[in-house]
C-alpha cells in the first residue's frame, strides 16, 4: 500500500524504486519511501 492509498502487487524492486502492478498490464513506479504498509497475500483479491 502506497502512502497515497494505492494498492497493488510488487513486481520489481530496484535501488530506489519499486514497480507495482495496479491493474492487469498497468505498472507504476514509486520511490521506496512512498510505501506505507505491506499487506498479507490475498488482501487485494478479497477487496
Amino acid at each position: 500500500m502506497a502512502a497515497g492509498g494505492i494498492l497493488g502487487k510488487v513486481t520489481e524492486v530496484k535501488d530506489l524504486y519499486v514497480s507495482i502492478e495496479i491493474a492487469s498490464g498497468t505498472v507504476i513506479k514509486l520511490q521506496k519511501s512512498a510505501i506505507a504498509n505491506i499487506l498479507p497475500k490475498g488482501t487485494i483479491d478479497s477487496i
